[in-house]
């Protein structure tokens, strides 16, 4: 395993299981949310005991694209220098459409798994049938696309039962709309959830591929707001057991 995911030991089975054949990665999203100050804190979980994929794993909120994200019309939209970078190395039926559904995967899958509203004040309420955006959008917000940043990719390793292809999102602080200590185990997804500093996350039990998105956000979060959007977003695949990694 290349060191660029960082030192995290690998436990039994977390990169390869036994008799797993060949599987499909399926687009996923996560959300990683900077609560700034002397000291910047993340919002992470647990993953709970009985999930397949990585359980016991301290982890960002985060889940499988739906079709409703690709299919909700909110306002607004993804900054351009965002978008480019999720645009590449994609196959070509991937539309902005449905790269655009990614980051609302992220808001919605963190709003349903920690009860957090990441959002923008609206008076204009979009419409929608899907029970968790509905609850979403009652709180008098739109999804902060324009705002999200995009600072990374990887794809699980081949020969596990569960497989993502997982873009990695950030959002600040100022995008809360609700009490952040307020945090809920909402979902049954995660547990112990908790804002960490940088320091703390790294002393929990997490996925390397974890461990290595703490410290792009640590060095992200360093530049000015509009710089932050501009910069490259590595992507790191597996090919023959052997890492590979290029600049998005």
């Amino acid at each position: 395993m290349s060191n660029q995911y960082g030192t995290t030991p690998t436990g039994p089975g977390e990169y390869r299981e036994p008799d797993a054949g060949l599987v499909k990665p399926k687009e996923a999203a996560t959300l990683v949310v900077v609560r700034e100050g002397q000291q910047p804190t993340i919002l992470m979980g647990k993953r709970a005991s009985t999930h397949r994929f990585m359980p016991n794993k301290f982890v960002f909120p985060g889940g499988r694209l739906d079709l409703i994200d690709q299919r909700l019309k909110t306002p607004g939209e993804l900054h351009p220098h965002v978008l480019e970078r999720l645009r590449k190395s994609t196959r070509k039926d991937i539309t902005d459409q449905k790269l655009r559904g990614l980051a609302l995967a992220a808001i919605r899958e963190t709003y349903e798994e920690t009860g957090l509203v990441v959002g923008r004040a609206t008076a204009q309420r979009a419409k929608t049938r899907h029970a968790i955006w509905r609850e979403y959008l009652e709180h008098g917000v739109e999804p902060p696309l324009q705002n999200m940043d995009f600072f990374a990719r990887a794809i699980t390793p081949a020969y596990r039962t569960r497989r993502f292809d997982t873009r990695f999102f950030m959002v600040h602080g100022e995008l809360i709309h609700n009490d952040p200590t307020q945090v809920a185990h909402a979902s049954g997804e995660l547990n112990d959830i908790h804002w960490l500093t940088f320091t703390e996350a790294r002393q929990l039990d997490l996925p390397a591929v974890t461990r290595w998105a703490i410290d792009l956000v640590e060095q992200r979060i360093k530049l000015p707001r509009r710089e932050q959007l501009k910069q490259s977003a590595p992507f790191v695949r597996f090919t023959r057991g052997k890492s590979i990694s290029i600049d998005l």
